[in-house]
């Protein structure tokens, strides 16, 4: 699918495997974002033959947070000119969580050449802004255009949808913020990480306005349950170490997590 010139959605719509949308910026630079997983490439390699492109003519891939649906075949450019990007915050997480995941990922030390902040990004005679969205992951992004008007969310928010918060990272009250800020951009094109893209400055606002809020309660509601099982294991240590020493331990607690149905 063709939105703005230059813009190209390989939207993946198989129900038989979980993948992630790749999205190609064809100008002055050619920028490919979220490559999806590596057996599955293959969709992405036919899109771009499509257009006369191959692997080898990407400058630069942009990774909106480290999931393996979207970073996987990130493979595919070892070999290649392109640069790869990532935030600092979602590396800092990954080396933290899993110090192997470039080599499950079958990259012998994986590492961006490009640690992504918020701010401007210039790539060519192209101008983008890099959105800081956590809450989904911690370091997850959100890539925007304001010439094409077009928002690149990743994870963050769909069509009729929003992220999950229950994998490790995930913060409920951080992806409503996100997707709080979000909303105040003037975006004609939402082009999210999965299902189907959004066009037209109406119907994008629609879909921010009418982003179910029940998934926030329901995202939360798996926060607080996961802080109150957190909760019984380390009163049942303290319980031990009480009767071990005779001294309770000094350890702080993390806040329960505030439920709530409000979004934006």
């Amino acid at each position: 699918m063709k939105i703005p010139e230059g813009l190209h959605a390989f939207v993946w719509r198989d129900p038989t495997a979980n993948n992630a949308n790749t999205y190609l910026i064809s100008g002055s630079e050619k920028v490919l974002i979220d490559p999806g997983h590596n057996h599955l490439f293959g969709n992405v390699k036919d899109h771009l033959s499509k257009l006369s492109i191959t692997p080898q003519d990407i400058d630069l891939v942009i990774l909106t947070h480290g999931h393996p649906d979207h970073v996987e075949a990130v493979r595919a450019f070892v070999n290649s000119r392109a640069l790869i990007a990532l935030h600092e915050t979602e590396m800092d997480f990954i080396k933290t969580l899993a110090p192997h995941y470039g080599a499950a990922m079958g990259i012998k030390d994986f590492q961006p050449q490009i640690l992504l902040r918020e701010g401007a990004l210039l790539l060519g005679d192209m101008k983008f802004q890099v959105i800081h969205a956590p809450g989904h992951s911690p370091g997850s992004i959100c890539l925007y255009w304001p010439q094409e008007k077009a928002l690149f969310t990743g994870d963050v928010i769909f069509y009729q949808g929003i992220g999950r918060t229950d994998l490790p990272g995930g913060d409920g009250q951080a992806l409503k913020e996100s997707i709080r800020r979000l909303s105040e951009l003037d975006v004609e094109h939402l082009l999210p990480g999965h299902g189907e893209t959004v066009s037209g400055g109406a119907l994008v606002k629609k879909n921010f306005s009418e982003v179910p809020t029940s998934l926030v309660s329901v995202y939360l509601s798996r926060e607080r349950r996961a802080w109150s099982e957190e909760q019984t294991a380390r009163s049942k240590m303290e319980s031990r170490r009480l009767t071990a020493d005779g001294r309770p331990p000094k350890e702080g607690q993390r806040k329960m997590p505030q439920a709530t149905t409000e979004l934006i």
